[in-house]
């Protein structure tokens, strides 16, 4: 027996309609059974030759507009990468201006908050203040978050894992109606690369038994509870090497680029490719697939390529 896509979503619908699952994800798929994309939206958007948010709104606009994925009234997660003591020089962190551009066009979109945080590695408030991240939010509008207080967590099975049963997970992660996921791209010693899939490591409290028991397959198996509804990811100055926190400016390429996509193992293997790597050289990348969290296969992804070159 053959279920498609909107076979699925009747499922979903069903599991809903009986309460069977916690209130945003629900309202996520009310939300998605009234809004499918358009016939024509791309499976990705890759844009380059612009600057970060100049490449956001000619992205955004590709894909079918931010009305896609926020609905009036709905609340919106912007998860970027602040998990570092480093400035937007640096490339260890997401561009400030791009994250302060999706809060607006979150807000433009009829959202009725947006919150921002990440779990940071370096000390919370020095992260939030050099990245630029916690005043770019604010500026916007948006609410910036602590991610560094366990109280903010509540422990969730993950349906369907086989290692990841049950995490720590961020409230926000939960419960907000939207999550659109910002990761900067970049390399990463034991991960091998940080895009969509690693980022989500800043929803969860306990990180230790992912590096412990099998990063790559905690990695793939957290989206398992939830995907996120957007990636958007910042390549416009991309860490080649020395991941995640680099060694030197060496370690820096100035690519110019960004990818736009629902599907988070996509959009990561594009940018495997922009660092020099086979997607499938990426664990965490074939396993996701493996898991039915997205695809890896480029060559026949409906992609839409935009150049901002004047």
């Amino acid at each position: 027996m053959r279920i498609t896509r909107r076979g699925l979503l009747k499922l979903g619908l069903a599991a809903a309609a009986g309460g069977l699952l916690p209130p945003a994800l629900r309202r996520s798929l009310w939300a998605k059974s009234k809004a499918a994309p358009p016939r024509s939206a791309p499976d990705l958007v890759a844009v380059r030759d612009g600057a970060p948010v100049q490449m956001f709104e000619a992205g955004i606009r590709a894909l079918g507009g931010l009305g896609r994925f926020v609905k009036r009234g709905q609340s919106v997660l912007v998860k970027p990468n602040i998990g570092w003591d480093k400035t937007p020089s640096e490339g260890a962190t997401t561009n400030p201006d791009l994250v302060g551009r999706i809060v607006t066009a979150a807000y433009e979109a009829g959202a009725k908050k947006v919150f921002c945080f990440d779990h940071p590695v370096n000390r919370e408030a020095d992260c939030y203040r050099r990245s630029g991240i916690a005043d770019a939010v604010k500026r916007s509008g948006g609410e910036m978050r602590s991610g560094g207080d366990e109280r903010a967590y509540r422990k969730v099975a993950i349906p369907g894992a086989g290692l990841l049963k049950e995490a720590l997970v961020h409230e926000l992660y939960l419960d907000c109606d939207v999550v659109i996921n910002v990761p900067i791209l970049k390399s990463h010693g034991g991960g091998r690369m940080t895009g969509c899939l690693k980022n989500l490591m800043g929803v969860v409290w306990d990180r230790r038994f992912w590096h412990r028991e099998g990063l790559q397959r905690s990695i793939a198996e957290l989206p398992l509870l939830r995907k996120p509804d957007l990636n958007v990811v910042d390549a416009f100055l991309v860490m080649m090497e020395n991941g995640p926190y680099g060694a030197t400016t060496d370690d820096l390429a100035m690519k110019k680029m960004q990818l736009l996509s629902a599907d988070p193992v996509l959009a990561d293997a594009a940018g495997a490719r922009i660092l020099g790597m086979a997607p499938e050289s990426v664990p965490h990348l074939k396993l996701a697939a493996e898991l039915g969290l997205g695809r890896m296969d480029l060559d026949h992804a409906a992609i839409k390529r935009v150049s901002l070159k004047a």
